[in-house]
């Protein structure tokens, strides 16, 4: 009997166990949904559930959170009953705070404002992604905005890699490495709290490219996918793949298509532009294969369930009256007609964007080629336009103060301010 009653007490702590290794998984998935951290920036009483993050915690591996060394952080408490909103990090220049996570989209929730004065806080993440421009609060005011940040590694899921560059082991490691970075920028930023969740479920818009689409890492250079995700609702999420001096033979020799169908899902969007560096190719066939590589791309793209957006590449800053992509742009748009896929010609877009620039064609450039943050801005609502005129289904992403804009009728470059990145 004692022998009967020992295996039923192990039956049922085997049953119990399994149980308990069931139930634990799905807790842990169950909190993937949940707050990944929530912070309460500044030196005075933490709020329940928050971690206190004031101006001395730098980051480090152990800690897995906490501010990028080379700026002065200043923790302030105003002494009010409210625990998140009393005290709050600030600086006198940009300052940049990270946060060790898998990669992913997550939305990010921040309160910003100062009981004392006035604030202003444009925001960036990662490499210089611009994400929210020019939270301003009153004394006494307080705001709370989101955004969706999409970060990534160069694993892929088969065991590959996607080759980097050596630049995108160094100035541009922000894009590539498994920590979500913000910059806090702007005349008087302030960061009182801040909640990190994942956001599994939002469609993504991929973008593939080179130097005139990706995140730029230093001033004064831009790209109008830095500029992208301004423009969207914290309800989807932005993905630059784009590298400088891409082609799209090159792009899909070093994994860096391999990697998008890798995470791709059905209803996410894939923008692509080359052409720059295609043209450079002077083999017999450059341009057959630049056009049979964009069909197998749109054919991948479709095979996932996802939706291409084809965009020719802008003009250079001499091509308002002349072409200087040779038949790069005409043979996009026979890839977009004959696949039947949707087009935004920037090409031809970018001449009258240009065009209407006219003297201060010069103050949108950093050279013949690339852009600066005002150029980059201008180009940005152009795509932006675009989408919201001819893509409906993403239309309803965009954020409800872009109201429309006139590449013919450009923004005042007076009345641009983009703060610039350390």
């Amino acid at each position: 009997m004692k022998n009967i009653e020992i295996f039923r007490y192990l039956a049922w702590g085997y049953v119990f166990f399994i149980f308990s290794v069931i139930t634990g998984c799905s807790n842990v998935h169950a909190n993937t949904k949940k707050a990944e951290f929530k912070f309460d920036f500044g030196q005075g009483k933490v709020a329940p559930g928050y971690i206190q993050i004031n101006y001395n915690n730098f980051y480090s591996e152990e800690l897995g959170y906490g501010f990028e060394p080379g700026s002065e952080i200043i923790a302030i408490d105003r002494h009010t009953e409210d625990e998140l909103k009393s005290d709050f990090c600030t600086s006198s220049e940009p300052f940049y705070f990270s946060v060790k996570l898998p990669e992913g989209n997550y939305k990010v929730t921040m309160t910003f404002g100062d009981q004392n004065v006035e604030t202003t806080t444009t925001l960036k993440a990662e490499l210089r992604r611009l994400m929210l421009e020019k939270i301003e609060t009153q004394k006494k005011e307080y705001k709370t905005k989101t955004i969706i940040v999409n970060i990534r590694t160069p694993r892929i899921s088969n065991g590959n890699q996607v080759s980097l560059k050596e630049r995108e082991k160094t100035t541009e490691l922000r894009a590539w490495d498994d920590k979500l970075t913000l910059e806090f920028n702007d005349e008087h930023p302030c960061i009182c709290a801040m909640e990190i969740e994942r956001a599994d479920d939002v469609p993504v818009i991929y973008l593939l490219g080179d130097s005139t689409v990706c995140d730029q890492p230093t001033e004064p250079w831009n790209s109008w996918g830095q500029m992208l995700p301004r423009f969207f609702k914290p309800e989807i999420a932005i993905a630059n793949h784009a590298e400088s001096g891409e082609s799209i033979r090159s792009s899909i020799g070093a994994r860096r298509v391999e990697k998008i169908m890798d995470i791709i899902k059905p209803g996410d969007y894939l923008f692509v532009q080359f052409g720059h560096n295609d043209m450079k190719d002077n083999s017999p066939n450059a341009l057959a294969m630049y056009k049979s590589n964009y069909k197998q791309l749109v054919k991948d793209v479709h095979d996932k369930g996802a939706i291409p957006v084809l965009i020719t590449s802008m003009e250079r800053k001499n091509g308002i009256t002349q072409d200087t992509l040779g038949r790069y742009p005409e043979t996009v748009r026979e890839v977009a007609k004959e696949d039947n896929v949707i087009l935004i010609d920037l090409h031809a877009i970018s001449k009258v964007l240009y065009k209407a620039f006219g003297q201060n064609i010069d103050k949108a450039f950093q050279d013949g080629t690339h852009h600066n943050n005002y150029g980059s801005y201008e180009l940005a609502k152009c795509v932006v336009e675009e989408i919201r005129q001819n893509i409906p289904e993403l239309a309803q992403y965009i954020v409800e103060e872009f109201s429309g804009f006139d590449p013919s009728h450009p923004d005042s470059f007076e009345d641009f301010k983009i703060p610039p990145s350390r």
